[in-house]
């Protein structure tokens, strides 16, 4: 099979496994359950999932733990979207090519919503004890995906972020790094991370794979401030051109165009090497970062 269609099977499966995940009846929550459902499986990359489950193929056959974690990844970043997108953050009306949660269910039930997608995240997570032989390395993923969506990752980068924009603070380099480090590459870290931990990784593999994991996840982000300038809304998914609108400060704003895609190309082409200098080659993973970074949407 060609890259191409390895990815659209493995996205398929990981669209059935979330839909499968959130098959929940709460009785008078329904409604709520129906936004959460909504904010999840309406489309989406599904990068994060798909990172740790090739992360974990660099060090064995895939784990049974596996597909929690999985899970539990891509509610977190859900719910993150769904706040994110909130009128009191960034006021967005569409997202991956529709309107966004708030829009459709009003602003309460997408608090709550997002809300009910995080706790439902560690819940699912914690179902990974009750199948697993090793309890000790689902306590250290458990660990690495608390940390890394947390203060000391993406909420911190998101908080940065908030503060600087309603504050009118002066972004500078290091503050606007810090923000992508932790508001975007955070997770993506924590994906590649899981992955290997929940296959018996050391700690060296895991700092390795946490580097790559930054380089990838400040490209993918760089990607994004150029696709909001370059991009077209049927495939970007969302209004092109805000980040300029709102006077937000980007990567491309305070580098330049060719700059950023320049930084782009390095950063992503040492992320590959990374993955390239452990003792397993996963191609389809080296060819999902050329994917992720060269996309249009």
């Amino acid at each position: 099979m060609t890259f191409r269609e390895d990815l659209k099977t493995y996205v398929e499966n990981i669209n059935k496994m979330l839909e499968q995940a959130l098959d929940i009846m709460t009785g008078y929550a329904d409604y709520l359950v129906d936004a959460m459902r909504y904010s999840v499986v309406g489309g989406g990359k599904r990068l994060r999932p798909l990172l740790m489950q090739e992360s974990n193929k660099l060090f064995g056959e895939p784990s049974k733990e596996l597909p929690y974690f999985m899970a539990a990844l891509e509610f977190i970043h859900s719910y993150s979207l769904v706040h994110d997108d909130m009128p009191c953050i960034d006021n967005d009306e569409y997202r991956r090519g529709r309107k966004t949660t708030h829009a459709v269910y009003g602003e309460t039930t997408a608090l709550l919503a997002g809300d009910g997608l995080l706790n439902y995240a560690f819940e699912t997570a914690s179902k990974a004890f009750d199948i697993t032989d090793d309890p000790a390395k689902c306590g250290r993923a458990m660990k690495i995906l608390a940390k890394q969506a947390g203060i000391m990752g993406m909420i911190g980068g998101q908080a940065a972020d908030v503060k600087a924009e309603k504050t009118g603070e002066t972004m500078t380099e290091d503050m606007l790094l810090y923000i992508h480090e932790n508001k975007t590459a955070a997770m993506i870290e924590s994906a590649l991370m899981i992955g290997a931990c929940l296959n018996g990784a050391g700690d060296k593999e895991l700092e390795d794979l946490c580097e790559i994991g930054s380089k990838l996840g400040l490209a993918f982000q760089i990607r994004d401030d150029i696709l909001d300038i370059e991009g077209d809304f049927e495939q970007f998914g969302k209004p092109i051109g805000s980040d300029e609108e709102n006077g937000k400060l980007t990567y491309v704003s305070l580098y330049g165009m060719e700059k950023a895609k320049e930084d782009v190309d390095r950063l992503s082409k040492e992320a590959l090497d990374g993955l390239k200098r452990f003792n397993k080659r996963n191609e389809f993973l080296e060819e999902l970062v050329v994917y992720l970074i060269d996309r249009n949407k």
